[in-house]
């Protein structure tokens, strides 16, 4: 992992209670949540907005 960000307490509890009624771990469950994210978020929006075009081909706003 590149990156980790802290969670807010409130967002810890609400990524927990998620996670309980999936019965999957919280890792698994919030990288779920981005799945879920890449397809509900406008795509256009994002790649506009996109500072590094060179991750493109994996990225999970790139309509595949």
């Amino acid at each position: 992992m590149a990156y980790t960000p802290e969670l807010s307490k409130r967002n810890s509890c609400t990524l927990r209670r998620i996670a309980w009624a999936r019965g999957m771990p919280m890792t698994k469950t919030l990288n779920d949540l981005f799945e879920l994210l890449g397809k509900i978020i406008d795509r256009k929006w994002v790649c506009k907005s996109c500072r590094d075009p060179t991750r493109c081909a994996s990225c999970i706003f790139d309509g595949n």
